[in-house]
């Protein structure tokens, strides 16, 4: 366990897969990508659901397979390929559909991002079960750290690519080219993790005859596991920035001038409170106070949407971008560490599907955050965002480390 190298691939990973998902970051550039296209608010929240939590839908059924497998990695290097084609058809559909037929563009967008983000429901159990083999509990949070600092790099280029084609070319083509070339980019992620150093897995279960049968073992196993009942309430509700976040940049093109230069330097301050956060939290993480890590990023996340409340410069929209960096990437290391150490590596997959399929029900909460905008306003907007932060701070209280 903890050799170098994967530590090496798992952070060029990292790097080369925010350059390109960036890209199309949900709080930011997709919104406005389908506002182009003459998308509702209820359409932003829907396709910022795609990106984020399509996944879910598979996640148990590839836990159940994956459950008997010695290896993960040769599954992981399909689910790679499939998520660049996915990636790179948004890209052409744009450049090729565009505003002549801008209904055929949205119905396209939303069938790549769905392949995207549903292949990734396989993807997430082989991924996070080699992390688990490959690292130790406490080095897995430095590595976790590292990479998401180094994602965070990542995501300043990217920022700064989106600002340069954004500006060079006319929309929709800038759009449709950004997916393109960050495919691309992309790639050289997956090629890197494609070949990590994976330990057979020399335990393994029997596999239950049926799925119907997996799905009672998995819900035997919440109702009985205190721990994963908080653990999994904790970080669904953690996901209740989603809300607000996708519409706070629709709100700051009605309050400043969002130039080419404006949105990148957004996406920059959200990279930036990522990677400097991922100091803090592989220190904290590090030394096995995962509950810590997560009590504070909640507390920023808190932070940030108070100052949405009454933002209106460019100023104060850096201020909350960054603070929603820092916040997201304390959740997930925090989130990503404590089921590690709560599951048995027996059944590691299940536990990491359960705790997947039911936090992840939170990334669709961006569709709730379109209705509520569609029939109200921002104040009612954030105002209830606030409210399901404060309830996910007040259970993450609840959280046990491995010292415990």
């Amino acid at each position: 366990m903890d050799k170098f190298s994967n530590h090496i691939r798992n952070i060029l990973h990292g790097f080369f897969l925010t350059i390109g998902t960036t890209i199309a970051e949900p709080s930011t550039i997709l919104p406005l990508i389908v506002n182009h296209f003459g998308g509702s608010s209820m359409l932003v929240g829907l396709f910022a659901a795609l990106l984020r939590g399509g996944a879910i839908v598979v996640q148990l059924f590839a836990a159940f397979k994956a459950q008997s497998y010695p290896l993960m990695l040769p599954y992981l290097r399909r689910v790679f390929m499939i998520r660049f084609l996915a990636w790179f058809f948004i890209g052409v559909a744009i450049v090729v559909l565009g505003d002549d037929h801008p209904n055929l563009t949205l119905l396209a967008i939303g069938v790549g991002l769905f392949i995207f983000s549903f292949s990734a429901g396989f993807g997430a159990i082989y991924f996070k079960d080699i992390l688990a083999k490959i690292f130790s509990h406490k080095f897995r949070g430095k590595s976790m750290a590292y990479r998401q600092f180094f994602s965070g790099l990542g995501g300043l280029l990217s920022g700064a690519m989106a600002a340069v084609v954004l500006e060079s070319f006319d929309a929709p083509y800038s759009y449709g080219y950004l997916f393109m070339i960050s495919a691309f980019v992309m790639g050289l992620g997956y090629l890197a993790f494609a070949t990590v150093d994976e330990p057979v897995k020399e335990e393994i279960p029997p596999r239950e005859n049926s799925f119907k049968k997996f799905l009672d073992s998995a819900l035997a196993l919440l109702k009985r596991d205190k721990d994963l009942q908080v653990l999994v309430t904790t970080f669904l509700f953690a996901y209740g920035y989603l809300i607000a976040l996708p519409f706070i940049i629709l709100e700051a093109k009605e309050n400043i001038q969002l130039t080419g230069l404006a949105i990148g330097t957004l996406i920059t301050a959200q990279m930036v409170g990522a990677m400097l956060s991922n100091i803090v939290w592989g220190k904290i993480s590090g030394n096995g106070l995962n509950r810590l890590t997560a009590n504070i990023a909640l507390s920023l996340h808190i932070i940030a949407i108070i100052l949405a409340f009454n933002a209106s410069t460019l100023y104060e929209y850096i201020a909350i971008f960054f603070l929603v960096g820092a916040a997201t990437d304390g959740n997930r290391i925090a989130s990503g560490n404590l089921i590690l150490i709560l599951a048995p590596p027996q059944k590691r997959p299940l536990y990491v599907a359960l705790q997947i399929n039911i936090v992840s029900l939170g990334m669709f909460f961006s569709i709730l955050g379109g209705v509520i905008l569609q029939f109200s306003n921002y104040t009612v907007l954030y105002s209830v965002t606030l409210a399901m932060l404060s309830l996910a701070l007040f259970m993450s209280m609840k959280l046990k480390d491995e010292q415990n």
